[in-house]
């Protein structure tokens, strides 16, 4: 827990990356706060990949509103909550590979395999 901690601290204090978009104009990105949504999800996908956070990029962190309690996620033969739930999804890409991460109803974000859409793509909307 400390190494991860500390590697999670020397990766925000040194990782600022500037990106580009297709319109030209550069956006700077950093890596996520340890306890943000994305942090966690990045600390998840690095242990679980067994590679460094800072190889991991944020592609979104968003705030949605899932369709149902399955919070993006359904696994067959489960029945869920038939209400909108507020909640992240999370993108991160990693060797170009993305990988999809969602959390609501006050769940940590978790990694999600066959991620489904969101019923919108901002909880403030």
């Amino acid at each position: 827990m400390i190494i991860r901690t500390t590697i999670l601290s020397i990766t925000l204090a040194l990782s600022v990356a500037a990106c580009t978009k297709g319109s030209g104009s550069a956006v700077e990105e950093s890596m996520p706060a340890g306890d943000s949504p994305a942090g966690q999800a990045v600390t998840d996908l690095s242990e679980r990949l067994d590679i460094p956070a800072e190889n991991i990029e944020v592609l979104l962190e968003e705030n949605v509103t899932w369709r149902d309690g399955s919070l993006g996620c359904p696994k067959p033969d489960m029945m869920y909550t038939q209400a909108l739930v507020e909640g992240v999804q999370i993108i991160l890409r990693v060797d170009g590979k993305d990988y999809a991460y969602h959390s609501g109803s006050g769940r940590p974000p978790f990694y999600c395999e066959n991620p489904v859409s969101p019923a919108r793509g901002s909880a403030a909307e």
